[in-house]
């Protein structure tokens, strides 16, 4: 399963009393793929505020997604969890559902060891026919998955690619390097999408490409086709609102900034639910800045 080199881990829209927001999420989807040149999107993942949505809601967002992409780009599941039980019940759910592929984020809070990681997402892949895309964001899950670890789980037939957002590009070149033929390394951090381009990556699973997916791209593009003056180019005038959206003007955790981007834009997704909040005034005009110089 190749999922493509641009992908979207897409917000989930709300409305006024923060119920998902159908409308709205029918737009962003046709938005994403039509405007934004994405090839995939990622459903009821973190950014999609996956700690808050109900199985129930999840399940929906499945159908629903698979439903409006109609082919149009492949659908991607979050089904992660630090539960390895609960999160072979989500991935039975999004098979069914019929999504193209799933996220497994490395289990949050309990921290396991190497090998417990191994047998939690060994477990996972026995359970389902699905291509798996593993996901390792050690600030947000207090683990980091070791690159040892990541190539051991590599050789699961259909564990097919990761995305990292350890932030190691020591540690990404490592696995570019070493992974079996097929197996698909992803940034999970969209300013690194071109240095990890450069050592043996494949893509980017992104936030910024809300906003900015067409000349991301572009930069991807340039970069493949050979043109790589063109795509640092690219790269550098991105890097503003890659960093932007994380730090405005001091860290900002994710989703809320680029939520109050896609309003800036004409596609109001709405707020986000507790424990996550909106942005304040002061950021609000710090993240319109950032595209005041760059539409």
């Amino acid at each position: 399963m190749d999922f493509g080199r641009l992908i979207t881990a897409m917000v989930t829209p709300f409305d006024g009393e923060l119920r998902i927001d159908w409308n709205q999420t029918e737009k962003l989807i046709n938005d994403l793929i039509v405007n934004q040149h994405n090839e995939a999107i990622v459903v009821a993942g973190t950014t999609g505020e996956s700690p808050t949505l109900t199985d129930e809601e999840k399940e929906q967002l499945f159908r629903f997604a698979v439903e409006k992409a109609a082919g149009r780009c492949k659908v991607i599941a979050g089904t992660g969890a630090n539960d390895t039980a609960h999160s072979i019940h989500l991935t039975k759910v999004a098979e069914k559902a019929g999504v193209d592929g799933v996220l497994l984020v490395a289990p949050y809070y309990n921290r396991p060891s190497d090998e417990g990681l191994y047998r939690h997402f060994r477990a996972i892949a026995e359970s389902t026919s699905l291509p798996i895309m593993l996901y390792n964001i050690p600030s947000r899950t207090g683990v980091n998955m070791s690159p040892e670890l990541t190539l051991r789980l590599a050789e699961i037939p259909n564990i097919v690619a990761t995305k990292e957002s350890s932030g190691d590009l020591d540690q990404m070149s490592l696995i570019a390097a070493n992974a079996p033929d097929g197996f698909r390394l992803y940034s999970g951090d969209d300013s690194l999408t071109l240095p990890l381009l450069s050592v043996g990556g494949y893509g980017i699973v992104s936030v910024a490409a809300h906003v900015v997916g067409k000349p991301m791209r572009e930069m991807i593009d340039a970069f493949v086709g050979g043109e790589v003056t063109r795509a640092a180019q690219l790269h550098g005038k991105l890097m503003p609102v890659f960093k932007g959206l994380f730090f405005c003007p001091h860290r900002v955790p994710n989703p809320a900034p680029v939520k109050h981007a896609l309003k800036l834009h004409g596609l109001d997704v709405g707020g986000l639910r507790l424990p996550m909040v909106e942005v304040t005034e002061a950021e609000g005009k710090f993240i319109a800045n950032l595209f005041a110089t760059k539409s």
